[in-house]
């Protein structure tokens, strides 16, 4: 260990060609100033210890080489415990100043170990303290690298079951100046065992210099589970089904590193089996304790096609896609079902008897309308227990730029202009390839919940606009496209709804197939398996303009600025001409009449 090394000399550091310190002496300040954290440090890293006293405010601005990117470590904070983040903090800003972009905070209350990396040319950290008189202390390790993966082997993301890996060249000496991060994800509903065969470090009791950070979850500020560092061989548990590992190394003192390995665990308690069927698979979990009590454990497990494996942690799961595995699919009334049957198999201890019992898992999945059930059918020696859940299929709708349906639009809201064609997709996320969609109802409307007013643009099965064009049956999709129409124009926003039938493809009894009939005759109530799907909001490009987006100036032909409603200056002038019309014609008719009334009523002269 070289600790001495690190801390003595203390060289005060006032301003440096990386480093400029930017302060005010008064009464009681530290003055703004860092202790360099070795004796032999390069233009390409340095350590520094940072003492601060009360009412602090100090900058300082970090400026890089040319082609390199700056990383800084806060590898150890101790600010006020007592002190809010409001009034004593550490902020850091991309560029020469704290005018620049800030690229986060840190104070007492951060419960992870702060990392900044910027690719401009400067970087800048401010540091703030409160009016209280303790001792503060900060720990920064920062240096210059270049972007891209420069070390095999540090970090990459994991998402298999069970898994292993190790810091790079292990186990000989890790590199310098590392920072390498391993995200580590398992399927929903299991959580995350992490076992450190071995961690050999640089020792120190701050975790300064090199160390390891678990977090748990699937980010580095997702909450710091441990730092580490030394020689240890810890275990860790997630509290979910992600969990994140980062090693940060130094310049010096290299060592073997670390090894680890992980497992999923399963987090419900289940006392025999479970089932749960989504939109393309069933997934079945067994207990092994169950197992055990016939003497049996995953190897002598199988369902239809052997060839299926489960994945065995403290429980022994079964993913079964509808597509393969032996998976049988039934359609009767409407009805489509998916059913598996997963049998315990072993040698027999004699050609004539067994002393084990015989046992078979039966699961089915039944669709449902915007749902599905699960029935799982367990017969052990004539004695069947059954399970009911829920589920459904998934669907989704998008908006695409053409009619070759390849380039999702992802712009929300979407602007588009009036009579733009609109080409719409409505899939269904499923393994099961003879399944076909068909669009019954597709109606617009200006608001998400599809209160009053509504437009129909497809309604039971054709299109009701005459802009609406439907596509052929295709797979999983059902597609079809139309014109923004005028409803638009008065209304900002409008939602899209879509009422979906799933069929098999090779029924030609069911709705898909049949296509328009008449709601008589086509008996909807009886389809199980329909969804629905929405898109929104779509918005005229005018809009956008009058929102406040002065980029766009939205053009008005003269056909459509006949058909513009008054606004109230228009309406104000036509009322007061009116008004004008109607006194002057007011004012005629009453000297016409009073002209007549004269006349009539005159006397005559006498002669």
């Amino acid at each position: 260990m070289e600790v001495v090394r690190r801390l003595s000399p203390l060289v005060l550091l006032i301003v440096s060609c990386s480093a400029e310190f930017n302060s005010t002496k008064t009464e009681d300040k530290s003055s703004c100033r860092a202790s360099l954290g070795g004796a032999s440090l390069s233009e390409t890293h340095r350590a520094l210890v940072l003492q601060l006293t009360a009412n602090e405010d100090c900058i300082w601005t970090l400026e890089r080489p040319e082609n390199k990117s700056i990383r800084i470590i806060f590898s150890h904070v101790q600010l006020d415990p007592e002190g809010s983040c409001e009034s004593e903090n550490i902020h850091v800003f991309d560029g020469k100043s704290p005018k620049g972009t800030l690229l986060g905070k840190v104070c007492s209350k951060n419960d992870y170990v702060p990392v900044f990396e910027s690719p401009s040319n400067m970087l800048t950290f401010q540091i703030v303290t409160d009016s209280a008189r303790i001792q503060r202390t900060v720990f920064i390790f920062y240096y210059f690298f270049t972007s891209g993966p420069s070390i095999p082997n540090c970090g990459g993301y994991l998402d298999t079951p069970e898994g292993s890996f190790t810091s790079p060249n292990y186990p000989k000496p890790h590199p310098e100046m590392a920072y390498c991060v391993w995200h580590i994800q398992v399927e929903k509903g299991y959580k995350i065992k992490l076992n450190f065969k071995e961690i050999f470090l640089e020792a120190d009791e701050q975790y300064r210099f090199d160390f390891v950070a678990v977090y748990d979850g699937f980010s580095t500020t997702s909450g710091l589970m441990a730092q580490v560092c030394g020689r240890v061989r810890p275990t860790f548990e997630s509290s979910s089904d992600s969990l994140t590992v980062v090693l940060s190394t130094d310049y010096a003192n290299s060592y073997r590193g670390f090894s680890a390995s992980y497992t999923s665990i399963y987090v419900e308690n289940v006392n025999t089996t479970s089932l749960t069927c989504s939109s393309d698979k069933m997934r079945v979990i067994i207990n092994k304790s169950y197992l055990e009590s016939f003497k049996y454990n995953e190897i002598n497990l199988q369902v239809n096609d052997p060839t299926c494996r489960p994945k065995a942690s403290n429980v022994v799961e079964f993913s079964i896609p509808f597509d393969v595995c032996g998976t049988i699919k039934k359609i009767e009334d409407h009805s489509i079902s998916y059913s598996n049957v997963i049998t315990l198999t072993t040698a027999p201890t004699s050609e004539v008897i067994t002393l084990q019992k015989h046992l078979q898992i039966i699961v089915k999945c039944e669709m449902e309308q915007n749902s599905t059930v699960e029935m799982i059918y367990i017969t052990e020696d004539d004695i069947i227990q059954s399970q009911n859940a829920l589920g459904k299929y998934n669907t989704s709708m998008a908006l695409f730029e053409s009619n070759s349906f390849e380039k999702t639009i992802l712009e929300s809201p979407y602007y588009v202009d009036l009579n733009q064609t609109l080409f719409v997709q409505v899939g269904l996320h499923t393994s099961d390839p003879n399944l076909v969609v068909f669009l019954d109802t597709c109606s617009a409307s200006p608001t998400s919940d599809f209160a009053s007013p509504t437009y129909d643009l497809i309604k039971m099965g054709i299109c009701n606009d005459e802009t609406c064009e439907m596509y052929p049956l295709s797979g999983h999709y059902g597609r079809f496209q139309f014109n923004a129409f005028k409803f638009l124009r008065s209304l900002g926003s409008v939602y899209l709804q879509c009422k979906v039938f799933v069929c098999d493809s090779g029924d030609p009894q069911s709705l898909c197939h049949q296509g328009c009939v008449s709601r008589r005759k086509r008996d909807v109530s009886s389809y199980k398996w329909k969804t629905k799907a929405m898109l929104g909001p779509i918005r005229l490009k005018r809009d956008r303009s009058a929102s406040g987006n002065s980029g766009f100036q939205y053009q008005t032909h003269g056909d459509e600025t006949q058909n513009q409603p008054f606004n109230s200056l228009h309406l104000f002038s036509f009322m007061v001409l009116a008004l004008n019309v109607v006194i002057v014609a007011a004012i005629i008719m009453r000297h016409f009449v009073n002209q007549r009334i004269d006349y009539k009523y005159q006397k005559l002269s006498d002669y």
